[in-house]
């Protein structure tokens, strides 16, 4: 059953699915879908067009849904979409699209975004991914699949992080973030410090993964300070398949560089 507490303020045209728990002076406006099993706490401020998925727990004080905070944007009727199974905590903003961006702003199904997190318009996070206290993206970044988020990190408008990628607290990105690697440092002097290793065996990556990926960063950056020659050396050296395929995907379609 459908609990809204007698001070939330709920729009007509909000739709809310079964076991949807609404707190203490939380308002929901305009064009918002909860779905089913999803508990919203006080002082909440949920506003359309906003999609949220099945079984989120968010915090008080939460806003998502908010205008971006762009001077481009005129009140277009762009949206944020949130899949299943994330824990949303205090204080974070996540504000939605522009048109010049897509309209959409995205966050998965699995996530942790810890307390005063920040997501800005047009951003996509993928599953299972978690942000520290104070995680910050600007506009138009992408977050890929496992990634973490250090505390009171800053990632760059149109800078992406790749799957399985580390990023250490404190840090700014003003280029891509390797997948698979661990990225620590303060703007422009941000740089790589190996495989993830630790992380990726508490995901169940096998010891012979780990070595390919490991072997593949050296041949990248340890055999040479030039990165096409080192693409070069790995392509020699390693089948281009895999893991090594995504690393290597990522490097070739990268348009802001890499943080290396």
């Amino acid at each position: 059953m459908t609990r809204i507490h007698p001070s939330a303020i709920v729009d007509d045209c909000a739709r809310l699915g079964q076991d949807v728990a609404i707190g203490p002076y939380t308002v929901v406006q305009g064009d918002v879908e909860i779905g089913d099993g999803t508990a919203v706490e006080s002082h909440c401020r949920l506003e359309g067009r906003l999609t949220i998925g099945r079984n989120n727990r968010i915090s008080p004080f939460v806003s998502i849904g908010a205008p971006p905070q762009d001077l481009k944007y005129k009140g277009d009727p762009t949206r944020v979409v949130i899949g299943d199974e994330n824990t949303i905590r205090e204080f974070t903003t996540i504000n939605r699209g522009t048109v010049g961006g897509g309209g959409v702003t995205s966050l998965g199904s699995h996530c942790l975004l810890m307390a005063y997190s920040h997501v800005a318009h047009d951003c996509h996070i993928d599953d299972h991914v978690i942000f520290a206290n104070g995680a910050t993206l600007a506009g138009h970044v992408h977050i890929g699949f496992r990634c973490t988020v250090g505390a009171f990190t800053g990632v760059h408008q149109f800078c992406r992080v790749g799957p399985y990628a580390f990023i250490g607290g404190y840090s700014v990105i003003t280029r891509d973030a390797l997948p698979f690697v661990k990225t620590v440092g303060e703007r422009n002097h941000a740089s790589i410090y190996g495989i993830n290793t630790i992380g990726l065996q508490r995901l169940g990556f096998s010891k012979e993964r780990i070595e390919t990926l490991q072997r593949a960063y050296r041949c990248l950056f340890r055999t040479t300070s030039n990165l096409h020659k080192g693409l070069a050396a790995l392509k020699e050296q390693l089948p281009v398949e895999g893991d090594v395929k995504v690393l290597v995907d990522f490097i070739e379609s990268s348009k802001r560089g890499v943080v290396r």
